[in-house]
């Protein structure tokens, strides 16, 4: 008998899938994936010259609205983590709510956002590293035009390497590698709270003071917190990881709800602080440089701590930042492997391919890792780049979350969804799981159109201001094409990576 126990037990067979990858992520290890791909200091620090420099203290606002909404998110994934405890989350979930051609655009805008998602984080290394040791401005002085740019472009693709390296060798050394960053950063993140606040020198009502930012401005300030929001916005997301590591998660139906719900309120509750704290510590909130990417959170954490200390969160920073670009890797190779298993991807047999020593798709781990670089070095001449990648990348996470939050509310509508088969074992919503996908719904719609809109701050002038829409529409379409004329002819689990039936010969 080929189908064991274990099998039986995780849910694998159930889906028609065997055990290929090595189950040896515990409970720690799968929270801290959800956590890194979040990653409270990446992206707090990333983009936070960004929020201020465009919405001032009020900005901070921004994170609990964004809270809300990802919450409302990450309860219905929650749900479907503990049904569905399959590698592709996103996918696989969608492959059950709605029909081949809606699961498979989830996955394809998914896969496709994961790619820029790392090319998108890598570059944070640039702004933090050069405030560590001015050694660290690859190109130029950081003044001119094209320095940050550049030298953004060369750090991103040697941490991509690094990250291939890593996830090509295996999963135990991906997971010892993030838990390790995971437990440094919250760790550092706590400290760092705890002396902000003690540092604080401004009173809470200058949340409320916003400058007169909106001036001049279409909707006032409302229009400008709209667009301060981005940088919120870019930060809580891609919790969903935790599920996505489901088949090599012990006990995944209930590991990855909970790692799922404590990654996103852990991120809230740490990320609202450090963002709170730090506005209220900052010696100068009229500081120009507090808007800059030379500048930003770092500037204040390095004047309110003191120039040792503050770089020793600097380089707790980049530690974060590191493990973050890990994790985001491995949930696009998890993405890649799960579409190829089912020949929904081109070379599906190749991508799909388990390294018998190390037990992982070592291919999806170079691919990606070579298209990362790839995106980076097509935009190296870009003022815009963080922005500009960044944006795009949070909004086709954004979509492909519409893509199963629309069908399971569809489901819900119509009766189907949860449907006879309830285990009270796992996370269940209940009652409230309508209202909650409703507000899911309508939150990622509205913050798509948000992110996409056409705006100069955002994504330049001339035709880079309407890349998101170019970029995504393109995208979209050419995966579509494909699928519709080939790619939905050729659908089925590949035959080595079927489950066994009883008796049959392993």
């Amino acid at each position: 008998m080929s189908t064991t126990d274990n099998e039986s037990e995780h849910g694998l067979t159930e889906f028609g899938y065997s055990q290929s990858l090595e189950r040896s992520i515990g409970k720690f290890a799968s929270f801290a994936a959800g956590v890194s791909y979040i990653s409270i200091l990446t992206g707090t620090f990333q983009l936070f010259y960004f929020g201020f420099g465009l919405g001032g203290p009020v900005y901070w606002w921004s994170w609990p609205m964004v809270f809300v909404g990802q919450l409302c998110v990450a309860l219905c994934f929650a749900e479907l983590a503990g049904r569905y405890p399959v590698a592709g989350s996103v996918y696989n979930w969608s492959k059950r709510l709605a029909g081949p051609t809606v699961s498979w655009l989830a996955g394809w805008m998914m896969f496709t956002a994961s790619v820029v998602t790392l090319a998108a984080v890598v570059l944070a290394y640039q702004v933090t590293l050069p405030q560590l040791w001015s050694g660290f401005q690859l190109v130029g002085d950081g003044t001119g035009d094209t320095d940050f740019g550049y030298s953004a472009v060369i750090w991103g693709a040697i941490l991509i390497l690094f990250t291939t390296l890593v996830n090509a060798f295996g999963v135990k050394l991906m997971a010892r590698i993030n838990s390790t960053g995971v437990f440094i950063e919250l760790i550092a993140a706590v400290l760092l709270v705890i002396i902000l606040g003690i540092n604080i020198v401004h009173p809470p009502s200058i949340l409320f003071d916003t400058k007169d930012l909106g001036a001049g401005q279409p909707g006032g300030y409302f229009g400008v917190f709209l667009v301060a929001a981005i940088a919120s916005a870019y930060v809580m997301y891609g919790f969903d990881t935790a599920s996505s590591l489901g088949e090599e998660t012990v006990d995944p139906r209930k590991t990855a709800p909970t790692a799922i719900l404590r990654a996103v309120i852990a991120s809230f509750v740490i990320g609202g602080l450090i963002l709170l704290f730090g506005i209220l510590a900052a010696p100068n909130l009229d500081d120009p440089e507090l808007g800059k990417t030379t500048g930003g959170l770092q500037l204040i954490v390095l004047q309110a701590l003191g120039g040792p200390l503050g770089k020793v969160f600097l380089v707790c920073i980049v530690v974060a930042i590191t493990v973050c670009s890990l994790a985001v890797h491995t949930a696009g190779i998890r993405l890649m492997f799960a579409m190829a298993r089912d020949n929904a991807l081109p070379a599906g047999a190749r991508l799909a391919k388990i390294d018998p020593k190390r037990k992982t798709p070592v291919i999806p781990a170079i691919l990606i890792g070579v298209v990362a670089v790839l995106i980076l070095a097509v935009n190296i001449g870009t003022p815009a780049i963080f922005t500009a990648v960044t944006s795009v990348a949070v909004i086709m996470i954004y979509v492909a979350y519409l893509l199963v939050t629309i069908p399971m509310l569809v489901k819900r509508f119509r009766g189907e969804y949860p449907g006879p088969r309830t285990d009270r074992r796992y996370f269940s919503l209940g009652r409230l799981g309508l209202p909650i996908n409703i507000v899911a719904v309508l939150w990622g719609a509205a913050m798509a159109l948000n992110l996409a809109w056409p705006r100069v701050e955002v994504y330049g002038e001339g035709v880079l201001k309407w890349i998101a829409f170019l970029f995504i529409g393109a995208i979209a379409l050419v995966g579509l094409l494909w699928f519709r004329l080939r790619g939905r002819h050729h659908l089925g689990t590949l035959p080595e990576h079927m489950a066994k039936q009883m008796g049959e010969a392993p």
